[in-house]
Parts: structure tokens; C-alpha cells; sequence
């Protein structure tokens, strides 16, 4: 008898385009409940008479510049561990536009609307950023998603601003405004990022770009901590918690995947996972502040998830 006779095993191995959705759909997780917690930092948490308390949570200015500061110290150790070389020169513009866009712009507009906005209608406005982050991935990084592709995304952010509208009542609110500006810059910073993860890394991305905001945010959260010092020693636990969530998770571990993701499987296709990013959130502000869930919003979850379902299978051509 023969007992050397070869066991035949395979492995099947992911794409890198499906490794990168995958990747990218754990980022977007991370992300979702950004403005739940930056709701929760910025309203001190949910009292009997609703969500925050005078004096209880932290300024929105405070709450966007400092966890990009604090990141950026988490940047630092992190780059220093790794030993990391200095990114090339030729870095600097992309690093420039994910450190305006992604480090500093998204989070003090939306640290702003949340101030007023209830999140659950703030995470639906930012579901237009997986179509603002495919046309900057056409205009910056090459990329040349085809007809269908468009239609797909296009339609996804039609579902989203349409929830939108009918949860606001057919009106938007005057902070809507800083939330579809927010979006524009993150789509830039998500593009270029983007692109750049692919020669210099996804951590090193963002760890650079934190690293390059962290000079001028420095004298600022600085002046910022001193002229709140009494609203920052009265602010709630909820409040830390929330600062705490948006510095270390939204502002850096969430990028290593993201970033990532967006290397492996193209800005725009990987770009679209964001669709489902604003019920996610809505899930996030029902568990995290109390928010309401209605049986509409499971209905647009489902019809969102179906259009990036069919969007991954429309061609994008990689410059």
C-alpha cells in the first residue's frame, strides 16, 4: 500500500479587490460612529430631558482639533516604532490634502453641525461622500469608472438624499450646509490618500498627514484648552468618552484599514462601501445617544447595500 500518495489541498486566495472592500467595510465601521460620539462630545450625553446638559460637553472647535492633536501624538509613536523614513517630497501635495480634508476640515465642520443636528441626520447628508470621493478619484487619481458604475453610485446617493429629505420633512437645516462642505474636503483627502496608500502604505498615509497638521494645531488646541479650561473640567465622562473614540478610532485605526482597502481594490470601487456608512451611524446614535430607529431607514439600508452589491460588478479602469 502506497502511503505516500499526495493529499491534493487548495487555497483559495481573496483578490485584491475583494480584500480591499473587506478592509474598507471595517474602516467605514469605524467611521460610522463618528458623529454619534462627536454628538455624544460635544452634547456631554443623553439626560432625562434630552441629549446633553449646559456646560456638560466639550466646544466643537476643541472636540476636531484635538483628536486630530491627539492622533497626531499616536502618529508620532507609531512612526517611531516602525522606524519609518521620511515620505518623499513628491508626498507632500497628497499628504496636504488628506491632512485639510481628513484631519482638520471633516472633523471641524461636522464637530460644528453636530452641535445642532441630531446625528442620525448628519450620518444620511454624509452619504454622498462614496460619489464626491469617485469623482475626485477621476479627477486626482486617473481613475475611470465606467457608465454603469456611475449609475450605480448615483443612485446610491439619490437613496441617501432622498432618506434625507424625508426624515428632515422635505426641509434641510442651515448646518447642512457645513456637513456637504465637510464631505467635499473628505472626499478629497480619500482620494488622494488613496492613491498615495499605494506607493508609501495606508498607515504611513495617515500617520504623515497627522504628523504634518500637528504644527499648527499644536498653538491652537493649546489656546483653545486655556480659554475653555472651565468647560474642560466640567465637561461629562460621556464627553471624554466620545473625544476619546473620535481621537483614537476615527482619526487614526480607522485610516490604517481605510486607506488600506483603497490601495488594494481602487478609490472608487472600494469608495462605494461608504454607502452603507449612514446606517450604520443611525444604528451607532440609536445605541450610543437613545436616537430613534424607524422601520425606513432598514428599508433604505437594504436598498443602499443592493446598489454597491451591483456597483462592484461595473468596470473602473486603474490609472
Amino acid at each position: 500500500m502506497n502511503t505516500n500518495t499526495p493529499v491534493l489541498t487548495s487555497h483559495r486566495r481573496l483578490s485584491d479587490e475583494t480584500t480591499g472592500m473587506l478592509l474598507g467595510l471595517i474602516g467605514v465601521a469605524i467611521f460610522s460612529l463618528t458623529l454619534p460620539f462627536t454628538r455624544l462630545a460635544v452634547s456631554g450625553g443623553v439626560g432625562s430631558s434630552g441629549i446633553g446638559a449646559a456646560g456638560a460637553g466639550l466646544s466643537p472647535m476643541f472636540v476636531a482639533l484635538g483628536r486630530a492633536l491627539t492622533a497626531a501624538v499616536l502618529a508620532a509613536g507609531w512612526l517611531y516604532w516602525k522606524r519609518a523614513p521620511l515620505p518623499p517630497r513628491s508626498a507632500l501635495p497628497a499628504l496636504a490634502m488628506v491632512a485639510i480634508g481628513c484631519v482638520i476640515g471633516f472633523p471641524w465642520l461636522t464637530s460644528v453641525a453636530m452641535r445642532t443636528l441630531p446625528a442620525a441626520h448628519g450620518a444620511v447628508l454624509v452619504g454622498v461622500l462614496p460619489l464626491a470621493t469617485a469623482l475626485f478619484a477621476a479627477l486626482l487619481g486617473g481613475e475611470k469608472p465606467s457608465r454603469g458604475f456611475w449609475i450605480m453610485a448615483i443612485l446610491g446617493s439619490v437613496l441617501v438624499i432622498g432618506f434625507a429629505l424625508r426624515q428632515s420633512g422635505g426641509a434641510l437645516h442651515a448646518a447642512d450646509l457645513a456637513i456637504f462642505l465637510a464631505v467635499l474636503l473628505a472626499a478629497m483627502g480619500y482620494a488622494a490618500g488613496g492613491r498615495l496608500s499605494q506607493t508609501l502604505g495606508g498607515q504611513q498615509t495617515i500617520c504623515w498627514a497627522l504628523i504634518l497638521a500637528a504644527p499648527p494645531l499644536l498653538p491652537v488646541v493649546g489656546w483653545l484648552a486655556w480659554q475653555d479650561s472651565a468647560q474642560l473640567a466640567h465637561a461629562s465622562a460621556a464627553a471624554w468618552t466620545g473625544f476619546a473614540y473620535v481621537s483614537v478610532f476615527s482619526m487614526f485605526i480607522g485610516f490604517f484599514f481605510w486607506y488600506r482597502g483603497m490601495a488594494l481594490g481602487g478609490v472608487a470601487r472600494v469608495g462605494q462601501v461608504q454607502l452603507v456608512q449612514p446606517f450604520l451611524s443611525v444604528l451607532g446614535a440609536t445605541v450610543v445617544l437613545g436616537e430613534t430607529l424607524a422601520w425606513p431607514t432598514v428599508v433604505f439600508a437594504i436598498a443602499v447595500i443592493a446598489t454597491v452589491a451591483a456597483g462592484r460588478k461595473m468596470q473602473v479602469k486603474r490609472g
